[in-house]
């Protein structure tokens, strides 16, 4: 008896064992060869970027159904790369323990895989032959590369047929269609040659828009802010236009735009513009450490659609210099409220005031302001801003007490190309601004200039390394050096001009009457930084850059400035809404250094 238990123990577990090996998944795949037999390197990149099976091998799956299922997608993506790199007619092999993946039936499905063999035989690169797109709107740019003799990428005859469509569209043509298009390709010849033909379809003019969504956003101020004029030509950058208004209101959460299917009875084109507003309120906190100027703490509270309309208010506040070895602590609080479309749909208004105390190496003061501005849009990238403003400064410095009162109107421009504002790699910034204003009392009169130019470019494999260079600078005319507002005057030193010297250093040694020597900011400022960033890993980066900057009274270059500069390096984690950013620098040039200084902060330093 107890043999015959043991037994029957033993023939469970066996067929147990059996059971669970059948169930679960084969975790088999001894080898994967991926070979590209010819071509250049820009093929075999796109062959293997296509690839599932090699996205699959670099997670590590080894599932048979999932690397079956993936050899058999791999056929047509492969191809599709291909394509895209004008090749026509390619002979694409992937066998799976010797057997071809196309030709095993998914019900016969492999329960194990040991070895998979992708053989890629691109052959010979097409070029175009005929390249015929009609008819062509006026003013319409094809693509260079659509040209006889040029390689007939598959991207390329949909670039073409998108620019063609998009230029009926911006002569009024809202339905441009293609109504024919003949693709013929030449294996003899290895050419690939085009004959397609647009029905661009009756001229349109905007109708109504028509608004689905909106919630507490007022449905009417919803038309005005995308700013579409019933009766004008329908053209595609007047919609893209509307678009972007709507976005750059920053209620909505998303925005579409469409053309309605039926015209009205006018022959008008009816526009749908279909609205989430995003949540009414949002908070947000900074935070910037350097090892002497001190931890800087600001944050604000806004509300999206205060009153239905779309108007934005904020507030904001910000404690600066806390713990700073050179200078006391500085606090200011204020407001914004902004409409957008007013006076015109690209046109914001905005109402602001705010409050502040400084406690700076040169003067204390408290301060006050209020003012009025308009933004313009022309674009997404150019906008110009103009405005009135009264401020107030009560201080006092070594030299004794002050007081300054001015009324201006600053007027300025931004020209912004950058591809990413937190972490730009390519592009373009330029910020101007021209501030005249009218002292009152004891204050001077004259206008303050300022510039801040920045460039990016990257190079380097895969574009992982980038020359980042800003020039920045001011001046003030019209107004001496003691009649000036304190806060008007420029300083250099710190992270916002010359990292490795102390915030606010460098700037001008003066005297009032039989009063000893203080340190006040000059009229004339320039910097220059040059940063070389790399990257090591996706999120790890390197940075290298060298700061300097200049500080003077009469001109850039007189007598009474300086110069001062600094550099060191710099580490970069990308987090996904911005890097993090740790600096270490040490002065080079001048006599305002302090030895090493660390810079920790959310972002580029520019």
């Amino acid at each position: 008896m107890v043999r015959t238990a043991i037994h029957r123990g033993r023939v469970r577990g066996v067929a147990l064992a059996l059971i669970l090996a059948a169930a679960a998944p084969a975790m088999a795949l001894d080898r994967l060869d991926f070979a590209v037999t010819s071509g250049g390197e820009s093929v075999k990149k796109a062959a293997r970027g296509a690839s599932l099976l090699l996205a699959q091998q670099a997670d590590g799956a080894t599932d048979a159904q999932d690397l079956f299922a993936a050899a058999r997608a791999d056929y047509a993506r492969i191809l599709g790369a291909l394509y895209a790199e004008g090749h026509y007619s390619a002979v694409i092999h992937i066998r799976i323990d010797g057997r071809e993946a196309a030709g095993i039936a998914p019900l016969d499905a492999p329960d194990r895989i040991g070895t998979i063999e992708v053989r890629i035989d691109p052959g010979p690169r097409f070029a175009f032959g005929q390249t015929r797109i009609a008819p062509l709107a006026r003013k319409t740019e094809l693509p260079e590369a659509f040209a006889p003799g040029q390689p007939a990428r598959a991207g390329v005859v949909e670039e073409a047929v998108g620019a063609a469509i998009l230029g009926w569209r911006e002569q009024g043509h809202a339905r441009a269609r293609t109504s024919r298009d003949t693709i013929l390709a030449d294996h003899a010849a290895a050419t690939l040659s085009t004959d397609i033909a647009l029905d661009p379809g009756p001229e349109l003019r905007f109708g109504p828009t028509l608004v689905t969504g909106a919630k507490r956003m007022s449905v009417a101020r919803i038309v005005k802010i995308a700013g579409l004029r019933p009766g004008e030509r329908f053209s595609q950058t007047e919609l893209d236009r509307a678009k972007a208004r709507l976005r750059r209101s920053g209620v909505f959460a998303s925005v579409t735009l469409s053309e309605g299917e039926t015209l009205t009875a006018e022959g008008l084109l009816p526009i749908l513009v279909t609205v989430a507003e995003a949540k009414t309120r949002r908070y947000s906190f900074g935070a910037e450490i350097a090892s002497l100027d001190g931890l800087s703490l600001s944050g604000y509270w806004l509300h999206r659609n205060l009153f239905g309309e779309g108007e934005r208010l904020k507030i904001d506040g910000a404690i600066t210099n806390i713990g700073a070895g050179t200078s006391g602590l500085d606090y200011s609080l204020g407001f914004t409220l902004d409409r957008p479309a007013t006076f015109s749909p690209d046109t914001t208004a905005s109402l602001s005031a705010g409050i502040g105390h400084q406690d700076e190496v040169d003067y204390a003061a408290d301060t006050a302001q209020i003012g009025l501005s308009l933004r313009h849009y022309f674009s997404d990238s150019l906008t110009i801003r103009a405005g009135i403003a009264y401020e107030y400064t009560e201080g006092s410095d070594p030299g004794g007490d002050f007081r300054f009162r001015n009324l201006s109107l600053p007027i300025g421009a931004t020209w912004d190309r950058r591809d990413n504002a937190a972490d730009a790699r390519s592009g373009f910034y330029i910020d101007a601004e021209a501030k005249p204003f009218l002292g009152f009392g004891t204050t001077g009169s004259g206008v303050r200039l300022t510039f801040d130019a920045r460039g990016y470019r990257s190079f380097g494999a895969r574009d992982g390394a980038t020359l980042a260079l800003r020039f920045q600078g001011g001046a003030i005319t019209g107004s001496s050096l003691l009649d000036t507002p304190r806060d008007e005057l420029f300083f250099s030193g710190g992270g916002g001009t010359v990292r490795g010297h102390p915030y606010r250093s460098l700037g001008i040694s003066v005297t009032r009457g039989f009063g000893p020597a203080f340190l006040i900011g000059g009229t004339h400022m320039l910097a220059g930084s040059a940063e070389l960033r790399t990257r090591v890993t996706d999120r790890l980066g390197v940075v290298g850059f060298f700061d300097i900057g200049r500080v003077g009274v009469d001109g850039f270059f007189d007598s009474l400035g300086d110069w001062h500069s600094g550099a060191g390096l710099g580490l970069r984690y990308e987090t996904g809404f911005g890097p993090i950013r740790f600096d270490v620098a040490a002065p080079v040039q001048g006599s305002t250094g302090d030895g090493v200084q660390i810079y920790i902060g959310l972002g580029q330093s520019f």
